[in-house]
């Protein structure tokens, strides 16, 4: 079962990164891929004191669809275009959860800080 909700959260955090627009986030001003390098070591921290059982993917998409929930409440809704140079703390939040996603295979990036 957990392999049916570690893919699930690996399609929704795909999902997210591409309506963000992750592919050209590479293209993104200097200080925008230091922001969400910035945002990337919060939300780690913040996961390390998650349940140690969960799969990276399962903690990174509870905590988007947190994050998105959040937002909405307060009336955020994701933009059509993201302007990276002018992106809100939201985008650059979400956009950090993707790139760990994206990277959590990678044995320095494991949540476990």
């Amino acid at each position: 079962m957990s392999g049916w909700r570690d893919l699930a959260a690996r399609r929704f955090l795909d999902r997210l990164g591409g309506e963000i627009g992750m592919a050209t986030s590479a293209l993104a001003p200097v200080g925008v891929v230091a922001a969400i390098d910035q945002h990337a070591a919060s939300v780690r921290d913040i996961l390390a004191y998650g349940a140690p059982a969960a799969a990276a993917a399962v903690l990174l998409a509870g905590y988007a669809r947190g994050v998105l929930d959040e937002a909405a409440a307060h009336g955020w809704s994701l933009p059509s275009i993201v302007e990276w140079a002018h992106a809100d703390w939201t985008t650059l939040r979400l956009a950090a959860v993707c790139d760990l996603a994206r990277r959590s295979d990678e044995p320095e990036l494991a949540l476990e800080a």
